[in-house]
């Protein structure tokens, strides 16, 4: 599918572990830094579109609930979590545009709503757009974690988001489960740093072209360490929407530290 300028922008982000992004968790400081520094020099969204690496479907599914509660998909952690708020109008009539645009583009797309906002939403937006004030939907990932559907998806979505608007693919570059429990080595630092530096590389380097820079994401599992870092690959696939959407290298690309390991964000804005 041939690039376009989308007029919204992209995001994609490493949302961290649950809910202690809000929670003051040290092992986070940066990761609240990078997305309201992100939030502070961006215009304001007119709408938030985001593909949590938490929802999986067959097909593709928007969230079209008016005022969609929050479901709070983490276990284990303190109480305060489960109390959160982030009570943001939900954007169902975006929703269906979304869902028209999908089907046209061959996509057995569907609705849901019922669901409510996952925390792949609810705790980036939390730090980003603290007002809950911005129309918000949400867009499935496909089961299949197939990564060119998901290529494909975002290039579907080319011209139907409005103007001003933001799609979030809220993941983690980094999403080994062992791995944040066990120590840290030379070793597992150098597979870590591998797969990041490589990530960067595909996503910003202007020097590939976008036939190349595609490939390369289709085919993420041959990269340096992928495995390791993405023993599942559901954490990643939103990046691929994001891609997908914007067709073109990133804008900017911001290293942090979570939990101990390094992790990306890469932000695509809007052309006029």
């Amino acid at each position: 599918m041939p690039a376009t300028s989308p007029v919204a922008s992209a995001l994609f982000l490493s949302h961290g572990g649950g809910p202690l992004p809000v929670l003051g968790d040290p092992g986070h400081e940066e990761i609240r830094t990078t997305l309201r520094d992100i939030a502070s020099r961006c215009a304001r969204p007119s709408a938030i579109v985001v593909v949590s690496a938490h929802w999986e479907e067959a097909r593709p599914t928007l969230l079209s609930h008016p005022a969609p509660a929050l479901f709070y998909d983490y276990y284990g952690f303190p109480e305060e979590s489960y109390a959160l708020q982030y009570p943001a109008p939900g954007a169902p009539a975006l929703a269906h545009t979304l869902l028209r645009q999908l089907r046209q583009h061959g996509f057995d797309a569907t609705e849901n709503d019922e669901r409510g906002f996952d925390h792949g939403l609810f705790i980036p937006l939390l730090l980003m757009y603290p007002d809950a004030d911005i129309p918000c939907t949400q867009l499935s990932l496909l089961g299949s974690l197939d990564a060119d559907a998901h290529l494909r998806l975002g290039e579907a979505l080319r011209g139907a988001l409005p103007p001003g608007a933001l799609l979030i693919g809220s993941g983690f570059s980094f999403h080994n489960m062992r791995a944040f429990f066990a120590p840290s080595t030379d070793e597992t630092r150098r597979m870590n740093q591998g797969f990041e530096d490589w990530l960067e590389h595909t996503c910003t380097d202007t020097a590939l072209n976008e036939e190349d820079r595609r490939q390369r994401l289709q085919d993420w599992a041959a990269a340096p360490f992928a495995r390791y870092c993405h023993p599942r690959e559901e954490h990643l696939l939103p990046l691929h929407v994001c891609y997908g959407f914007a067709g073109r290298a990133a804008d900017r690309h911001v290293g942090m530290s979570i939990l101990g390991k390094q992790a990306s964000a890469f932000l695509w804005l809007a052309k006029p």
